[in-house]
């Protein structure tokens, strides 16, 4: 897919001595950023969304994106050409040599409404969500404007702004760097990456060809066509195959880079030549963060924050949730109606959800990509006996998939009951297929999206009073929807009364087998961060 070029507008804000203020400022015009504005702009708010370039990326880069991240999109009006293009697939199989020695599933269980994975070019999902953007004029979308100078103030930020037509300043209540790995923005704060580059280096190639695989992922620890490294496969649309290639740290990655040096290498994995090349780079494993994602006025979200292997699709995915996990919290802040408590949140709770996603990430390198002839010998018998022993199956690790986070929150209500099950507070909502009064199938997830996806109150019809704003998802047999295959009494422990508050970003913030209003009003005041 050739890249699509946006030309650049001049914008009257360039033409005022003062600078104009808004709401919100998004720098960088990826997934991430799009996804935020889209969600900010649903809630309400406007947004600036601002990028230096002039097009979508070039290359497929991110291709693994969850059913976190495709539930995100559902909520956004775009998940379905997400899935219309994209791949599905949820099964995945681990080669020693040519010979399997493990295979996952990733949702063995129906009653959900996204599959566990989809693979989706970059691009595809960029232009998928760049047409949201045009739908929604709350969203001021300006190409070419380079953020080159920020000064911060008590109530504010100005930001200086580079484009074709000279420099001009642009304030905003908050800012929200969402401008990637190479983040100007992160500069301009004085904050630094912290962590571990690995020195392994790996091949991206991605070729275009006919081809008889499974829609599987495939990973090879020393296969014979790549003797004492590792190889990965995957789908694409469009008859487009991502291969990852562990080439080692003393390779030369401008040379090996090189069409004609990755040819050989591609040939002796597929055993023929009838391929063409859609995009190659090289890369080293980083497993990096900001200490902080909040600096004053100036958010992070995204590659700009946190930095993560490939392996196991954690950058892109994680990055969705920092943004649904904002956009709430910016929305409530900005109405007035949660204070900087809230935005603290944000940073412990993504905090967290960097951190366990960089603890994943490197022991997924630690495996791929040993330190010591120890470790290679340790993880040889591991994948030995990974053909026989179920325990040494749990420990093979080409990669970790990305899960939805967890949080130890200041937000959330610990139980007061004991629970045999469901999702407990800090984590997210899991789908279920419910019917309506009238017979007609839908899903957990669309009764959310209906009930308004503010904070919304899930039970089991047991006629709890709402607090003020709050919606509704009643589930019985005298309720609007139906638990007909009981898969939500199962997935959420519900007995007659059982009641889940949830935040606006699916979350549970608390849970109770009866609840009283008192408790109610307080799990409420909590999860707004004002407990």
């Amino acid at each position: 897919m050739a890249p699509a070029a946006f030309g650049y507008r001049r914008h009257p804000d360039q033409d005022r001595h003062d600078p104009a203020r808004h709401p919100v400022v998004v720098v960088g015009a990826g997934p991430v950023g799009l996804s935020l504005s889209i969600d900010l702009a649903q809630r309400g708010q406007s947004v600036v969304l601002l990028d230096d370039a002039d097009r979508i990326g070039e290359g497929s880069r991110a291709i693994c994106f969850s059913k976190r991240s495709l539930e995100v999109w559902d909520r956004l009006g775009v998940a379905d050409r997400m899935l219309d293009k994209g791949v599905i697939w949820q099964v995945g199989k681990i080669f020693l040599r040519d010979a399997m020695v493990y295979r996952f599933d990733l949702l063995p269980e129906s009653g959900h409404k996204m599959p566990a994975f989809i693979n989706l070019q970059q691009y595809y999902a960029e232009a998928f969500l760049l047409d949201r953007v045009q739908q929604l004029p709350a969203i001021d979308l300006r190409w070419r404007n380079k953020v080159t100078g920020l000064a911060q103030h008590n109530d504010h930020a100005v930001l200086t702004i580079a484009t074709p037509d000279g420099e001009y300043r642009l304030a905003a209540d908050y800012v929200v760097a969402c401008d990637g790995a190479r983040s100007a923005l992160r500069g301009l704060v004085g904050a630094e990456f912290e962590g571990e580059v690995f020195e392994d280096q790996f091949l991206i190639a991605d070729v275009k060809m006919q081809a008889e695989f499974p829609t599987e992922r495939w990973f090879w620890f020393d296969p014979p066509f790549h003797s004492g490294q590792s190889a990965l496969l995957h789908r694409q649309p469009d008859n487009v195959w991502r291969i990852d290639l562990q080439i080692g740290a003393d390779a030369d990655a401008a040379v090996e880079r090189q069409p004609e040096n990755v040819r050989p290498r591609i040939e002796r994995m597929l055993g023929h030549g009838d391929f063409s090349f859609e995009w190659i780079s090289v890369y080293k494993f980083q497993c990096r963060r900001m200490q902080r994602l909040l600096h004053s006025r100036v958010i992070f979200a995204g590659d700009s924050a946190h930095q993560v292997s490939p392996f196991g699709a954690r950058g892109a995915n994680s990055g969705l949730e920092d943004g649904e996990n904002l956009a709430w919290k910016l929305d409530l802040v900005l109405r007035g109606k949660a204070g900087a408590a809230l935005l603290s949140s944000y940073d412990v709770e993504r905090g967290q959800a960097a951190d366990d996603n960089i603890r994943a990430s490197t022991r997924s390198t630690d495996f791929i990509a040993p330190h010591s002839a120890q470790e290679r010998r340790l993880r040889g018998a591991v994948l030995q006996l990974a053909k026989e022993a179920d325990f040494a199956k749990r420990m093979v690790n080409a990669g970790r998939l990305s899960v939805p986070s967890v949080y130890d929150s200041p937000l959330s209500t610990p139980d007061a009951e004991a629970w045999a099950g469901g999702p407990k507070p800090g984590a997210s909502m899991i789908d279920a297929p419910l019917a309506r009064t009238d017979g007609a199938a839908c899903y957990l997830s669309d009764a959310f999206v209906a009930a308004g996806r503010g904070f919304t109150l899930l039970h089991a019809a047991n006629g709890a009073a709402l607090p003020d704003g709050v919606g509704e998802i009643r589930i019985g047999r005298d309720a609007p929807l139906r638990d007909n295959a009981g898969h939500f009494a199962q997935r959420y422990d519900a007995s007659p009364g059982a009641a889940y508050l949830l935040r606006p970003d699916g979350y549970v913030a608390a849970r109770f087998k009866q609840p009283t209003p008192a408790a109610l009003d307080a799990a409420l005041a909590r999860a707004r961060g004002q407990a």
